[in-house]
């Protein structure tokens, strides 16, 4: 049995999903910036959320695409 028989994804894979991990990451901390009234503002409305969403994206796309 090959090491690529082990592992279901190759290292670009798994690079990626640390990446989106990461970008979702930011996002949340983003959003946590946000001083207005219970996070209403933009940084929690706006930006923090279309951060997370990328991330999560990526994450799709890294557990999509071929080794």
């Amino acid at each position: 049995m090959t090491n690529k028989e082990k592992l279901p994804f190759g290292k670009t894979n798994y690079s990626l999903m640390l990446a989106g991990i990461a970008i979702i990451l930011i996002g949340f901390f983003v959003m946590s910036l946000d001083k207005t009234e219970f996070g209403f503002g933009f940084l929690g409305l706006t930006l923090g959320p279309i951060i997370v969403l990328a991330g999560f994206g990526l994450e799709f796309f890294a557990i999509l695409k071929k080794s």
